[in-house]
């Protein structure tokens, strides 16, 4: 219903960023009011998701909501888009894969000719006037037909923004890095701590080609441990003002997906001159510690340094060699293994949150459809190397701090990894679901959330049903990670000064961190053009972390889809993860893929929703369902265009 509301200035006029949906509704930001802006399909005036754009309030509402037309489109936010051309004798458009696109692209004549029903294409944005039924667009690449493996793991690639492959001049610039440090030269070893002879290990997946991290740790004569956190040094090979600094800093991110990843930096360099591989002569950024047996840390030095890594193991190999008590590099292991545990209780006690959600991996066959869906065994070993990779992190942020502020002025602009506190409405929205299913979520008496209260609930909720469910609620109540130029805390960590230093070979902020590390180390000041790598850096590193993470989930998603196509008609135990007006969400047990029971798949009755309760009932029969509740359910049919799942239920388990 829409009103008048005299109370509105309809003059007001605000610029940001627009959200738009599939059916041509667009939300922008009103700081002064908690709600966004509402802007129907016929205000849009051609904008699209993501763009920059001015918005005058409306006098009318709508529902209650405040209305706005977009008089201006600032900025696009993107140029290149990947869809499915639909082609008749009569007709021909792109159907773009985004969801959040509500209008269907428009090819030129010449175009229309190279491309075929079902064709999957990369497309350029021309122009969209106001009197165009839809944007005109350009065909860049033609990827190949729909619901192909290949097409669609690279469609996803090409929608988030990034590309597998890299320009020949990159190529060859890092061809002419590898021939011009291999071998490492005298002169170079020379400037550093040369630590060959050190027990260097490394621990990582099993089907990890790039080490960015390596370990050693040894007894000194005064009892204590002398524990060496060592780093790919990137910085020495990509250094500014290079054609492979600016395509690292533009890609941002490594991208993994199910069956590939996608490397911010050519694998002459990511998987090979960089990469701490064993047996190899490396360069490395170390951070070296002196501590006690209560992992209290005695001193830190930090510098560049030549590792040669005598063992590369799996996390796998690792945690086997310490169930077993004995192998190569147990003491190491062992004595590592109960610092980092120590640490570990440190860091929760002090109000670290451990959220520990379940993970899936796939097995694909020849050809690329996954025949099973793998659970990850959560290991010590990957806690041992998390715990040490963040006790780098932290140190590194604060001796950075303590420098940039020594030096005063700008060079307080420096890059961190920044957590903020979580908002109270939605930390209030997260203590009603948690009651609903039985449990308390205590708050502090100012009615904070502190990581404490969260963990107090995690333990109380470990390995019950509901657990994950919990889980990926609270994860969606915080705040998202970012990077900052402004030291604001870690809030998840609970950290006082955080950083990332230890994967420069897959994050560019990384990098960033090792020339900021470098240059405080040798008593010098940031250039003015650094700070501004450091600002721009900071907001693109972001934005690029949060398009390769959407990536991963897409292809997660559509291989589960896809996983689940060869199992329609066949029953699973699942728990209801989500309900809505139109019906459940439901995630199967075995395989923690989620997917969607119709209202009209509920029974012969009239379900309706009750969202304070986090339930639908039938006004008839009273039947219930809620979230958590466990249900053995149907495969029916695959949606892989949107990748959904659709299901029937068979029975209510209680």
């Amino acid at each position: 219903m829409i009103k008048k509301d005299n109370n509105t200035n309809s003059k007001k006029i605000i610029e940001g960023k627009i959200t738009t949906t599939g059916k041509g509704l667009g939300f922008i930001a009103n700081f002064d009011d908690k709600d966004d802006v509402l802007i129907e399909k016929n205000d849009l005036k051609t904008a699209l998701n993501g763009d920059n754009v001015r918005v005058q309030i409306l006098p009318e509402e709508k529902d209650g909501r405040t209305l706005g037309k977009v008089i201006a489109v600032l900025g696009r936010f993107r140029e290149q888009f990947v869809g499915t051309v639909f082609k008749t004798e009569n007709i021909c458009f792109v159907k773009p894969d985004s969801h959040k696109i509500y209008t269907n692209f428009l090819l030129s004549d010449s175009d229309i000719l190279k491309v075929k029903n079902n064709d999957k294409v990369l497309v350029k944005f021309i122009k969209w006037d106001e009197t165009d039924s839809g944007p005109t667009v350009s065909v860049i690449k033609i990827i190949g037909e729909k619901g192909n493996h290949e097409t669609e793991i690279q469609s996803i690639i090409f929608e988030k923004g990034f590309d597998a492959k890299f320009k020949i001049e990159i190529e060859n610039e890092a061809k002419i890095l590898k021939e011009k440090w291999s071998p490492i030269p005298q002169t170079e070893i020379e400037k550093r701590k040369d630590l060959r002879n050190e027990d260097v290990m490394t621990i990582d997946p099993v089907d990890a080609k790039d080490f960015d991290d390596a370990l050693h740790i040894k007894k000194l004569p005064n009892g204590n441990f002398e524990i060496g956190i060592h780093i790919a040094d990137v910085s020495h090979f990509v250094t500014p003002n290079t054609a492979l600094d600016e395509e690292a800093y533009q890609r941002g991110s490594s991208v993994y997906l199910v069956d590939r990843t996608i490397p911010m930096l050519p694998e002459i360099l990511s998987n090979d001159l960089c990469s701490l591989n064993p047996k190899e002569d490396k360069l490395a950024f170390s951070s070296i510690f002196e501590m006690n047996q209560n992992a209290e840390i005695i001193s830190r030095w930090f510098g560049k340094t030549i590792i040669n890594s005598k063992k590369r193991f799996t996390y796998e190999e690792a945690q086997a060699i310490l169930d077993a008590g004995s192998g190569i590099f147990y003491e190491e292991l062992n004595q590592l293994n109960i610092l980092a545990k120590i640490l570990n209780k440190r860091n929760k006690e002090a109000g670290a949150i451990e959220f520990e959600k379940e993970e899936i991996k796939f097995e694909l066959d020849q050809n690329g459809r996954p025949i099973k869906i793998i659970k990850k065994e959560p290991l010590e070993t990957h806690k041992l190397v998390e715990n040490m990779m963040l006790l780098s992190n932290r140190e590194v942020a604060k001796f950075i701090h303590d420098k940039g502020k020594k030096f005063g002025g700008d060079q307080n602009v420096l890059i961190y990894r920044v957590h903020s506190t979580p908002d109270k409405d939605k930390v209030n929205d997260l203590v009603s679901f948690v009651k609903l299913l039985g449990y308390n979520l205590k708050l502090e008496k100012d009615g904070e959330l502190r990581a404490r209260n969260l963990n107090d609930l995690f333990e109380k909720i470990q390995g019950r049903d509901e657990e994950q469910l919990i889980k990926s609620v609270a994860i969606k109540t915080m705040s998202k990670a970012v990077y900052a130029n402004e030291n604001s805390g870690h809030f998840g960590l609970a950290f006082e000064y955080y950083t990332h230093f230890t994967s420069p070979i897959r994050r560019y902020p990384d990098l960033l961190v090792h020339r900021v590390l470098a240059k405080f180390l040798d008593d010098k000041k940031l250039e003015k053009s650094e700070i501004i790598r450091l600002e721009k850096g900071a907001i693109l590193s972001t934005e690029r972390e949060i398009s390769a993470a959407e990536a991963e989930r897409e292809s997660i998603k559509y291989k589960q889809a896809e996983y689940m196509q060869d199992h329609i008609g066949e029953e699973f135990e699942g728990i209801v993860s989500g309900v809505s007006p139109w019906g459940l969400y439901v995630q199967i047990k075995e395989t923690l893929s989620e997917g969607m029971v119709h209202i009209s798949k509920l029974g012969n009755d009239y379900f309706k929703l009750d969202e304070e309760k986090y339930q639908i009932v039938g006004e008839k029969t009273g039947q219930i369902f809620r979230l958590s509740d466990k249900l053995i359910v149907k495969i029916e049919s695959i949606d892989l265009e949107r990748n959904n799942i659709n299901m029937a239920v068979i029975k209510i388990l209680k």
